[in-house]
């Protein structure tokens, strides 16, 4: 596993969201009202809607093409529909705002 540095928590609005690539994978980091920020892979399973262009509803992101529901938390896809999306490991620095991604 690698800790990659992403950007800074100052790049991410509130409610906001930011993709970024790594390698063959683009990761959609999500910033919260609570100011945590989690990363999934920026692609339903459903379709390959984007996810980063969803609406993101408490720690709930929905799919812009067919409101499919996932979480950011597990990468699963809430009932009825079925699936899941990879979910990386996301960790803040307090002293200067750093975003990091585990892969």
């Amino acid at each position: 596993m690698s800790k990659l540095l992403i950007g800074k928590l100052s790049d991410i609005d509130i409610r906001g969201s930011r993709t970024v690539r790594v390698k063959e994978t683009e990761i959609a980091l999500f910033r919260l009202e609570d100011g945590s920020v989690l990363a999934i892979e920026n692609r339903c399973p459903h379709k390959g809607g984007l996810l980063s262009e969803g609406m993101v509803c408490g720690t709930v992101v929905h799919c812009p093409l067919h409101d499919w529901k996932i979480d950011l938390h597990s990468g699963l896809v809430k009932d009825p529909d079925d699936g899941c999306v990879t979910t990386f490991a996301t960790e803040i620095d307090p002293e200067n705002g750093a975003i990091y991604v585990t892969l």
